[in-house]
């Protein structure tokens, strides 16, 4: 049997389905752009190699044999089979199909990623998105281990096989209470800030978002009252919304509502918040292209001032 398989040709198929769905041997070879006769020898040959009769020919056309009708539902899911194979090998070559494994983190994913996701969604459908939520150090290992294909993250620095775009910058905004003194102003400064109770995150990993808050009341000699530290923004607002205190957050975090909190802008003449995307230095694949390409489309161009992408 291995033989007789190592022998039947696709053009085997192709012919053969052909004239059973014409019935005629003339018009099978029409549509196939073939003389008739190299058309009728490759069925003979293909009779030959299955050992079994799968036409007859009939004074109104040709009919198929039992054999022929089972070797004719046969073929035709073989030659629809092949067709998705290479279909498919195209859609990949293209970035359109396969697996996307994407490491999120922090509050990106109110805002920024949901929209990246949705739109790379729409313009590849059957490529499987797959989120993960790891922080930083667990994006870096989870590339490195190539369980993940990229990861949105903040604070990256420089790594010798990775490599990260500033996709995003975000300016700061203060999240209050809304029965705050502050509550009723336009926007705020850090001198508003000095002395008031604040909730930072995260704990971890460091350097993060904490250091980055804690260094801007740090450069201008003013007094951060840190009277919590919490492991991300969705407690961090859940705090100020208790009452706790004030946060800092970016403006992602503007989506993420609670009762009895508003967010003013914070007035600050540093660098905004960024938002990375990393990769592995060696990954060239057309999928990832795919995925950057749409994640530059959604994401607003970087300001003129702000470093551009490696």
């Amino acid at each position: 049997m291995s033989s007789r398989l190592g022998a039947i040709e696709f053009r085997h198929l192709r012919y053969f389905t052909a004239v059973a769905d014409a019935r005629s041997f003339r018009a099978a070879a029409q549509q196939l752009h073939v003389s008739q006769p190299p058309l009728t020898r490759q069925i003979q040959q293909l009779e030959e190699l299955l050992g079994v009769v799968l036409l007859e020919r009939q004074p109104r056309g040709v009919e198929l044999t039992a054999a022929g009708v089972v070797f004719h539902e046969e073929a035709r899911n073989l030659l629809a089979l092949a067709e998705q194979a290479i279909d498919r090998t195209l859609m990949a070559s293209r970035g359109q199909l396969g697996r996307l494994d994407v490491g999120v983190y922090g509050s990106a994913v109110f805002d920024a990623i949901p929209r990246v996701i949705q739109a790379f969604r729409r313009a590849h459908p059957k490529v499987e998105v797959v989120l993960h939520n790891l922080d930083r150090a667990g994006q870096i290992k989870a590339l490195r281990e190539r369980r993940l294909t990229v990861g949105f993250n903040r604070f990256f620095v420089a790594e010798p096989d990775l490599v990260w775009d500033v996709v995003l910058a975000e300016a700061l905004n203060v999240a209050l209470p809304a029965d705050h003194r502050l509550a009723t102003r336009r926007r705020l400064t850090l001198a508003d800030l000095s002395g008031e109770p604040m909730v930072v995150y995260p704990r971890a990993p460091r350097p993060g978002f904490i250091d980055q808050v804690l260094g801007l009341f740090h450069r201008r000699h003013l007094t951060a009252q840190v009277v919590q530290e919490v492991d991300d923004v969705v407690t961090a607002i859940a705090l100020v919304s208790s009452g706790v205190g004030l946060t800092l957050a970016s403006d992602s975090a503007l989506n993420l509502r609670m009762p009895g909190v508003v967010y003013l802008p914070l007035e600050v003449n540093e660098a905004p918040i960024n938002l990375c995307m990393i990769r592995r230095l060696d990954d060239d694949s057309a999928l990832l292209r795919a995925f950057i390409d749409v994640v530059r489309t959604v994401l607003p161009p970087l300001p003129a001032s702000e470093p551009q992408p490696r």
